[in-house]
């Protein structure tokens, strides 16, 4: 089996192209390895053009971000490497208040539909070959 965890989009694609460093949960884990990145369903569109405003104004906006109608919804977009879970974290992307999973060597995969679950969980091998 392999691990993955869902994450809403922008995040996801942000995160699996190697923008966003840390993940921001209100809960901590043990977990550290490889994981997919599984980019949730849900996607209001005015959460996705609130959240681009706040990145930009906050000149964390990468060039090359898909708009609405071109984010992946609803499947896995790539994989990344939990390596640490912090409190305290100089990453821009650490939120006050929140356990930051630190991630490292990201990348993304060609889309492949599959329905997410909460938190951590598993999905057989052969879905998705690295």
């Amino acid at each position: 089996m392999t691990p993955a965890l869902s994450i809403r989009q922008p995040w996801a694609w942000l995160i699996v192209n190697g923008h966003k460093d840390i993940e921001n949960r209100d809960w901590p884990t043990n977990f550290r390895g490889r994981l997919l990145v599984h980019a949730g369903q849900t996607m209001a569109r005015r959460y996705y053009d609130d959240t681009c405003e706040e990145l930009l104004r906050m000149g964390l906006l990468p060039a090359g971000v898909p708009a609405y109608e071109d984010m992946p919804r609803g499947g896995f977009v790539g994989w990344t490497h939990v390596i640490d879970c912090r409190q305290d974290h100089p990453s821009p992307w650490k939120q006050d208040g929140s356990h930051g999973f630190v991630l490292r060597d990201s990348s993304p995969i060609p889309f492949v539909p599959f329905k997410g679950r909460l938190g951590f969980f598993n999905v057989p091998k052969e879905t998705v070959t690295p």
